[in-house]
């Protein structure tokens, strides 16, 4: 047969033709706002695709664009345009995220336009999983993968897990006697808390004396929020033999019309000793010590150039000062600015644990700055006190895993011994499940608890690590308070990950997280489609 006599039948994709691109961009926009329930809030992965813009492209290109119908007009194509429009719209706003009656009528018009089962969706390089979970939401088989093993385990706790344990009950003793409905993905969620709850408690009998309450107006114990710090190094002035303060900022809050609270030095010379005082009304008299990496001795005035700060650092003569205690003033006072103390200051002098990590931070590694002063290993990017924390959680990490597990036997799952990654579905599996993502909650409080943290002076809160896609030198810390209920405890990380497992789809087919590569030469099945 001649290439001539080949009748090739094309129906043209919405995509192709027309997309609605004012709606997608505005719920894309709105997209950067929504916090609670959002995946982006899960974990941090700096080129996540926009949700909308992901279920946008993967519906455009499998509905028909009504001009591949010779039997329309052009006014009954363009009526039809505006109805698949209209859809496609619906199904972008967040808060019809999982609305079944606008999720029905998207799936209905894929059926129509595939006349048969729908095109898996693969995306070998998923990254944040925004294409894979959006195919999934619109009852498509979906399939990701990446080479970076944190997008690995992002895919698989938004696209692979919640749909294994769709519509389970949760097993934790005290959620069963509970009678809610748990439908979706709402009985894994339920456990990720109860669990997550179950080490906050482990981890207080362990280190909790590690953080002392404060001790405020007429003896008042109050909780503390952060304890903010600052590097110190040797002066470079002879005249100097004590330790000077790297400062950015003397300011501790700053509200329109309230009084502004700072920390002021006091500068014993006689003693070679530089203290702090809390300050309240009027604002700091002297300018912060550092500027452009370059430093100003405040007790003599002398420049000090960041060469040689960084030799200092480089060799180990660089420490921190406590400069105030920051406490919950509960009874809505707010914040309490609190002078620092020798118990505070003695509960943070610890030993780094043995058990930390002592993998080194790559030299060359793009926006890492701190390996320059002296940060080699990734653990000493932390206070030996987050330190202890870190490693508390971690530890407590498997003893869940053995408690989830037999909550799980005793709700009647099998106990087959059967991992998740090798596609159980039993007690083993379940439990592998409620770790996965309770190890995502260690990496929310790794971004809070970190060496590296400042403090945000106008929303009065610790600031996380990666407020940019840097690893920057910092020369004030802020460290938080992981069993306060402030910005970056520990409970609060899992609250964040528990509403995003509650807000997945939990249906559909496929997996994610695969960081395995197609063999060369290899193929994919002809109805995938590749993004």
């Amino acid at each position: 047969m001649r290439r001539s006599e080949l009748t090739v039948s094309h129906r043209p994709k919405l995509i192709e033709v027309a997309l609605p691109l004012e709606a997608i961009d505005k719920a894309c926009v709105r997209e950067k706002s929504i916090r609670h329930g959002h995946p982006s809030t899960m974990h941090v992965w700096w080129s996540r695709k926009p949700l909308a813009a992901a279920k946008a492209v993967i519906w455009a290109s499998l509905v028909d664009d009504p001009s591949g119908d010779d039997s329309l007009t052009l006014d009954q194509q363009q009526r039809q345009r505006k109805r698949l429009f209209r859809i496609l719209e619906e199904s972008l706003v967040w808060e019809n995220s999982n609305d079944p009656n606008i999720l029905r009528r998207a799936r209905k018009e894929i059926d129509r336009s595939c006349k048969g089962p729908p095109p898996a969706i693969l995306d070998p390089f998923g990254g944040g999983g925004s294409t894979a979970l959006e195919a999934q939401r619109l009852g498509l088989t979906a399939l990701a993968g990446d080479l970076n093993p944190v997008a690995v385990l992002i895919q698989k706790a938004l696209v692979e897990i919640p749909p294994r344990f769709s519509g389970c009950s949760p097993v934790n003793p005290i959620l069963q006697r509970q009678n809610y409905g748990w439908s979706g993905a709402r009985g894994l969620a339920a456990d990720i808390g109860a669990y997550g709850q179950w080490m906050r408690g482990e981890a207080w009998k362990r280190i909790g004396h590690l953080y002392p309450d404060a001790i405020g107006e007429e003896g008042a114990e109050l909780t503390p929020i952060a304890w903010l710090w600052v590097r110190t190094i040797p002066s470079p002035d002879p005249a100097w033999s004590g330790q000077v303060p790297l400062i950015s900022s003397w300011e501790l809050k700053r509200r329109p019309e309230k009084p502004r609270i700072w920390f002021e030095p006091v500068i014993d010379r006689e003693r070679q000793e530089i203290s702090y005082r809390i300050r309240e009304g009027g604002q700091p008299e002297l300018a912060p010590t550092m500027k452009r990496g370059n430093g100003t001795c405040i007790a003599t005035g002398s420049a000090i150039p960041n060469d040689y700060i960084v030799e200092q650092f480089n060799a180990g003569n660089a420490g921190e000062q406590l400069v105030a205690i920051v406490a919950d003033g509960g009874r809505g006072r707010g914040r309490v600015y609190l002078a620092a103390s020798d118990l505070h200051v003695s509960r943070a002098d610890l030993e780094r644990p043995i058990r930390a990590p002592t993998l080194e931070i790559p030299a060359a590694g793009m926006g890492f700055r701190a390996p320059r002063y002296g940060f080699k290993r990734w653990s000493a990017l932390f206070t030996p006190r987050q330190l202890t924390a870190m490693v508390t959680y971690s530890d407590l990490v498997p003893e869940v895993w053995v408690k989830a597990k037999q909550d799980a036997v005793a709700s009647g799952y099998a106990d087959d011994g059967k991992r998740l990654r090798h596609g159980g579905s039993g007690a083993s599996a379940y439990a592998d499940a409620v770790v996965t993502y309770l190890a995502l909650a260690i990496d929310r409080l790794a971004d809070y608890c970190n060496g590296l943290c400042t403090w945000n002076v106008p929303r009065e809160q610790v600031a996380h690590l990666f407020t940019r896609h840097a690893i920057p030198i910092t020369w004030d810390i802020a460290e938080v308070n992981p069993f306060s209920s402030s910005s970056g405890n520990w409970l609060g990380a899992i609250e964040w990950i528990k509403k995003v497992v509650e807000k997945l789809p939990a249906s559909g087919g496929g997996g994610g997280g695969k960081n395995t590569p197609p063999p060369p030469g290899g193929r994919f099945k002809k109805y995938a489609m590749i993004f």
